[in-house]
């Protein structure tokens, strides 16, 4: 089937509103800027950028989005809601925002269920279907394309199916391009989703379109139900985000339609930009990503067991789905004490090193003793690298430890906690011997942790030789307790995030000594950055 003849789904995203409802999100208007060009790179039809009016922040950002936003692909929509009960439209201040967004579409809300129309908004059926429909022709008289949410449709569409539909045709004859079946309180379930939408599709005269929630845990199903019965428009976030549980994930639904139902869903070519945007995305919210995010998360083609990764090195498609890459992901090839010869030789391979049977072997052995131990190499590929490396014979001289102390001055003072009328101060200190191409070096690092001493007395020490160092930073710190009933004398497994600016990298460290696990994973962070500093 050639691309021109597949059916087209316009996806609409409402991350930079209805998104930002989830608890835990709060975004400044860089970075809804920053997020509408993620999406206008990913190649969505249309953009939700808020409502203007409602807040200084939406105003500002409508403002602004007229002289910094260059959207290639997308269109920015405003959002906002019908006239009000037995008011007029051209006294509306919200219709009027709306006109006045510099949006070429708008989106307005409106209700569709009996129940809220008679008890919310004390008021007649009658005037509920004139407030959407005078509000339609407002703003189609205003040159704008106009999309009409009908709010709780499912729930008003089994409790009263002829008031509903009347508020959708309506819409529809009023003007409106896309009439939207809003399941606001997210608990249908996709059967009861496809014969309305096909009840629907068949009573109006205009594209239909649905917006879910996904507290039954079925808003991509639905979508995709939806689609199959005749929606040709889905509205729903770049990760999920939203009120509640949140809104129907836009990721695996772009994805499941151009992958598995054959439908046009982004313009050609911008289907394998899906896992960055979905991660940059991550980023400007500052929630981290879900690693078992369908398609686009770092576990999605993460192979761990022997037997998977022996059939994949045959055939990649013996258990994955689709192709990674179509999506913009990658194979990965997860190594614990489950490998198998298959496992590390494809590891092995991906790294370039030509390792032989008895050396594997050996490999095999050690990485079984240390997961043992506490390791877990899958959560820190970095580490794993430098350990394969090794055992191929490669040894990294960037520099050589001697020793390294760490002290610790606590002390009554000024400090940032007090307790009964006392408070504390404590000094950390950290001294680092090592030898740098023959040369002996002894550097003092001060910091508010025994990490963060010697990660600044170890940088002083090698710095001036490494000017890449400057570019590698530790973004996470993470300790585990592996044997809790032993307390304070228990086994901990460190692990430090790092990055590079161009890539990221996890490092391990096991000790019954906290600090000396820490130095563990630290010496495998910088080891690891300056090996691949000039890639």
């Amino acid at each position: 089937m050639t691309s021109g003849a597949r059916p087209a789904v316009e996806i609409y995203d409402t991350t930079l509103r209805d998104g930002t409802q989830l608890e835990g999100i709060s975004l400044t208007v860089d970075d809804k800027l920053r997020i509408a060009e993620q999406l206008d790179l990913l190649g969505v039809a249309l953009i939700e950028g808020g409502w203007p009016g409602a807040n200084p922040k939406d105003d500002e950002f409508f403002e602004r989005a007229r002289s910094e936003l260059d959207l290639k692909v997308s269109e920015l929509v405003a959002f906002g809601s019908t006239r009000r009960a037995r008011g007029k439209v051209d006294s509306d201040q919200v219709l009027a925002n709306l006109a006045s967004a510099g949006t070429p579409a708008v989106c307005i809300v409106g209700k569709c269920w009996d129940y809220h129309v008679t008890e919310a908004l004390q008021t007649t059926l009658e005037e509920g279907v004139a407030m959407v429909a005078d509000s339609v022709e407002f703003l189609v008289s205003a040159g704008k394309r106009v999309l009409f949410d009908a709010e709780h449709f499912f729930d008003g569409y089994r409790n009263n199916p002829e008031f509903s539909l009347s508020v959708l045709e309506a819409a529809a004859m009023a003007g409106a391009s896309t009439v939207v079946l809003c399941d606001t309180n997210g608990g249908t379930l996709p059967t009861d989703i496809s014969e309305a939408v096909e009840a629907v599709a068949a009573h109006v005269d205009c594209d239909v379109g649905i917006h879910l929630h996904n507290d039954t845990g079925c808003g991509v199903a639905n979508a995709l139900a939806a689609v199959q019965a005749g929606a040709v428009h889905v509205q729903g976030t770049i990760n999920g985000y939203g009120e509640r549980v949140g809104n129907c994930d836009l990721v695996p639904i772009i994805a499941n339609l151009e992958l598995k139902m054959g439908m046009r869903a982004l313009p050609e070519g911008r289907l394998g930009m899906l896992t960055s945007v979905s991660h940059h995305v991550a980023e400007l919210v500052n929630l981290p990503l879900n690693p078992q995010q369908p398609y686009v998360g770092a576990s999605a083609f993460a192979h761990k067991a022997g037997l998977h990764a022996s059939a994949l090195s045959r055939r990649p498609d013996a258990y994955e789905h689709v192709p990674p890459g179509l999506v913009g992901n990658g194979t990965r090839v997860l190594v614990s004490e489950m490998a198998g010869r298959s496992t590390l030789e494809m590891r092995a391979a991906e790294l370039g090193l030509d390792i032989d049977g008895r050396v594997l072997g050996d490999v095999i052995d050690t990485l079984k003793r240390l997961e043992h131990a506490g390791y877990h190499f899958e959560a820190a590929d970095a580490s794993l690298e430098l350990l394969m490396r090794g055992a191929a014979g490669w040894e990294q001289d960037f520099f050589k430890l001697e020793s390294f102390r760490v002290s610790m001055d606590h002390r009554s003072g000024t400090g940032a906690r007090a307790w009964n009328d006392v408070s504390v101060e404590v000094d950390t200190e950290a001294t680092v011997k090592v030898w740098v191409g023959g040369e002996r070096r002894v550097a003092v690092g001060e910091g508010n942790g025994p990490v963060n001493a010697l990660d600044t007395a170890l940088r002083s020490a090698l710095g001036d030789r490494y000017p890449a160092l400057d570019n590698i930073s530790l973004t996470d710190f993470k300790v585990r307790v592996l044997d809790t009933q032993k307390g304070t004398g228990a086994v901990t497994r460190v692990l430090i995030d790092s990055t590079d600016r161009r890539r990221g990298w996890t490092t391990i460290g096991v000790s019954e000594n906290i600090i000396e696990a820490s130095w563990q994973a630290l010496a495998d962070s910088v080891v690891y950055g300056l090996l691949h500093a000039a890639d």
